[in-house]
């Protein structure tokens, strides 16, 4: 697996691909879909794929794939060294979202939680292996939301293929056992070899889990917090966690925006933190008088296209 691609430019998603076997463009295929680092507040998120004939099925199980969870790190190395030797009739796609991605979908003003966002890299990944001509017949997820709801928008954007999508996948479908370790392999040697392209000096690797309830995490985040610049590109600074130590600990921000003596100060008592300029209720609208439009709109008769 080469990393390369996306070390490159660790600030946007990236694919990674095996070679597609050949078999799998002729005979019946089964997929699985499993995720790594969806909670983690360091990082980016990792979705894979993993497909293969259903012919060789218990070729796949006889390789002993489990849930990545419940595995050490040596072990899914071992298994994903594994899965790379079996590549005359095992397959592989992963779509990396980095910690910007996922920080700046799920902040833009226009909801798009992680869940949509998880919802449609699926979707792609499938997409993409149906474009290289795997002849898909079943597919196996493990479930983000409600599994029926997930497991009909899927029927629905593959008619024809048998989508089957379940809570612990991972532990129940060895196709989705060895995507999760394809995405947990992949994600764990990002983290581990993370570039910052910040000018943090030597950097403190020794970040636990990255998970927000984790003590080294925690202390690692305060510990690199500019209170100007707020965080490196490694952290998801969506994560409430991040907001609540750059509202806490960082520089306030004041929009300067040239008004009256009398309008400044209505204006600093309703100043709000940076983040939420980002949310969708953060702009002025004639419905909300408590938010002044700005006078570069107001002068130019410009409206918001909500308020029309």
């Amino acid at each position: 697996m080469d990393i390369g691609p996306f070390e490159a430019d660790n600030s946007v998603s990236c694919r990674l691909a095996s070679q597609i076997p050949d078999v799998c463009r002729v005979e019946d295929c089964c997929l699985g879909i499993d995720e790594a680092g969806r909670g983690p507040v360091l990082g980016p998120m990792v979705y894979g794929i993993c497909f293969c004939p259903l012919s060789k099925t218990n070729a796949l199980k006889e390789l002993k794939v489990a849930d990545s969870k419940t595995l050490s790190e040596v072990e899914r190395e071992n298994l994903f060294q594994k899965l790379d030797e079996a590549k005359g009739y095992v397959g592989w796609a992963l779509q990396i979202l980095s910690p910007n991605t996922i920080s700046t979908s799920m902040l833009q003003r226009t909801k798009y939680n992680l869940n949509a966002l998880s919802h449609d890299t699926a979707i792609g990944l499938v997409q993409y292996a149906l474009d290289s001509g795997v002849q898909l017949k079943e597919i196996f997820v493990d479930t983000v939301g409600p599994a029926e709801k997930y497991e009909q928008k899927l029927s629905q954007r593959f008619p024809g293929i048998n989508v089957t999508v379940r809570p612990k996948a991972d532990s129940l479908f060895p196709v989705v056992s060895a995507a999760s370790i394809c995405a947990k392999v992949c994600r764990d040697r990002i983290v581990k070899g993370w570039n910052f392209s910040e000018d943090l000096g030597e950097v403190d690797t020794d970040y636990g889990s990255g998970y927000p309830n984790d003590p080294k995490t925690k202390a690692w985040l305060l510990k690199y917090l500019d209170p100007v610049f707020g965080y490196s590109q490694f952290v998801r600074f969506s994560w409430s966690t991040a907001q609540t130590l750059m509202d806490s600990k960082a520089v306030a921000v004041h929009w300067d925006d040239d008004e009256e003596d009398g309008e400044k100060a209505a204006h600093r008592q309703n100043n709000k933190s940076m983040l939420s300029y980002f949310s969708a209720s953060a702009g002025g609208n004639d419905e909300n008088p408590a938010h002044q439009t700005h006078r570069f709109f107001t002068e130019r008769r410009l409206r918001s296209l909500k308020t029309l």
